[in-house]
């Protein structure tokens, strides 16, 4: 699935990432927007619909703080050169879309799969046999999309089908409040898992945090 352009599909994950989160409503710059999250760690995070050089030199000089993130959706190696070195770079990322297909869920022998929903965000969490964590994940519908956010498994129970289990159960769940359209942010190793569901790449999705060992912008 592509949208008709990346800042498409970067508006649309901002709109289930801020309901995912429980973060305020994104405010529209020029640029993009800007998300007031509200942890120690990161308190804001500014999303740039916006590629160009001009706007990330400017954004980047312009927020530079403690516990202030930037997005920015175009090749890390330029994004990096732009922001300068008061800015480090997270693990790589890709902002990922596909169309929402449905499919029949059933836990492998030995785990139980529990689904809720709170503040329209649907979870699903796997458990082992014992009772401790397996697997997760949860999906923020908007109407016609639908953001899937904070998948993982635990590293005693991977190749087990779980993440797949997960995100059929999510799909679903989206499917049945009107949603057709996914999107989500995912790390390298998270990538081959949603690849092979038919997820694919619509940009790179490079991740920045002020580093205060750089000391102040210039």
């Amino acid at each position: 699935m592509s949208f008709p352009s990346v800042a498409d599909a970067v508006t649309a994950w901002v709109d289930g990432w801020v309901v995912s989160r429980g973060a305020a409503d994104p405010i529209a710059e020029p640029w993009g927007f800007t998300v007031h999250v509200g942890q120690v760690t990161h308190a804001t995070r500014h999303v740039l619909t916006a590629r160009d050089e001009a706007a990330v030199r400017k954004v980047a000089e312009a927020v530079a703080a403690p516990s202030v993130w930037l997005k920015v959706f175009a090749d890390p190696a330029r994004v990096r050169a732009w922001a300068g070195p008061v800015w480090r770079e997270d693990e790589p990322g890709f902002l990922m879309a596909a169309e929402l297909c449905g499919g029949s869920v059933a836990a492998p022998d030995g785990y139980t799969l529990t689904t809720w929903t709170r503040g329209g965000v649907v979870r699903a969490l796997v458990t082992a046999a014992d009772g401790s964590f397996a697997a997760r994940g949860q999906i923020a519908p908007t109407g016609r999309t639908a953001v899937v956010d904070q998948v993982e498994t635990s590293a005693a129970h991977r190749r087990r089908g779980l993440g797949s289990l997960v995100m059929r159960t999510l799909q679903n769940a989206a499917l049945d409040r009107g949603a057709t359209v996914g999107v989500l942010g995912a790390t390298s190793q998270g990538r081959a898992l949603y690849e092979c569901l038919g997820w694919r790449v619509q940009a790179p999705l490079v991740s920045l945090f002020f580093d205060t060992s750089a000391g102040p912008a210039a």
